[in-house]
């Protein structure tokens, strides 16, 4: 059997006496879209920032597309990686916030483009043009000129995937990308997910739209405390779940 695209063995993170992971394990298959469910505090968001490594890890180990996170093993001793390392490994994940965190100084334009030009030091025409294109896929080609503060929630989100989407990642993390929004411009938002879904991008989801789950996912991860209580397909696991603690989250969301 290949590696897993992404693995995740054993993973523990604290905050003080809050333990957020415990001892997870989680695997996740190049092209495939994994969404976590969940009460607020179950360590959703916590494994997300851990796998992006926004949050350093206690114990255990991730890697990603064949390389370690954060750690290198020398000697046959494992060794934190420097801030640089770590930087580079990062550009191998794109992460969409519940908040859009754009810049409020620049056009949506210039906002998918400042990441690939800074950070990676391309060309700006090449920058440019491939920013533009995005623009196009997330529908605002018509809207490259405008400032954040012109645009609507559902649009400055969907700069965000577009500016995450031009440091061309492997892998894809959602933070609940719709919490933020009105619910008439959530569809626009999950719309834009659905086609990077059917172009077998890599995407690891946090949300409450089951029914984008249902639709989109190839398994769900209902988590609570952090652990994995129940993992399956969105059939299993939404439709016929098998634990108690999976069954009674979803009759809250549901009511």
């Amino acid at each position: 059997m290949t590696q897993p695209f992404l693995a995740m063995r054993n993973v523990c993170k604290a905050f003080g006496k809050f333990q957020a992971l415990q001892n997870l394990s989680l695997d996740v298959q190049a092209g495939q879209v994994l969404c976590l469910i969940g009460a607020s505090g179950s360590g959703k968001t916590t494994l997300l920032r851990c796998v992006n490594q926004l949050a350093p890890i206690d114990s255990g180990a991730i890697w990603l597309d064949g390389d370690l996170l954060g750690m290198r093993v020398q000697n046959a001793r494992r060794r934190l990686l420097t801030e640089a390392e770590i930087a580079r490994q990062r550009q191998k994940t794109g992460m969409v916030f519940q908040r859009f965190n754009l810049f409020p100084h620049m056009t949506a334009l210039q906002n998918v483009a400042e990441g690939p030009a800074q950070v990676q030091g391309r060309k700006p025409g090449e920058v440019r043009g491939e920013a533009l294109e995005l623009l196009a896929r997330v529908g605002l080609s018509d809207k490259s000129a405008n400032y954040p503060s012109e645009l609507s929630g559902g649009q400055q989100q969907r700069v965000a995937i577009a500016r995450a989407l031009a440091m061309r990642p492997k892998l894809m993390l959602f933070d609940e990308p719709t919490s933020a929004l009105d619910p008439e411009l959530v569809g626009e938002v999950l719309s834009v997910m659905k086609e990077l879904a059917r172009s077998h991008m890599t995407m690891i989801v946090v949300t409450h739209e089951l029914g984008f789950a249902r639709e989109v996912a190839d398994r769900v991860v209902y988590m609570d405390a952090g652990r994995i209580v129940e993992e399956g397909p969105p059939s299993q696991v939404l439709g016929a779940p098998n634990e108690a603690r999976t069954k009674a989250f979803l009759s809250a969301v549901i009511a």
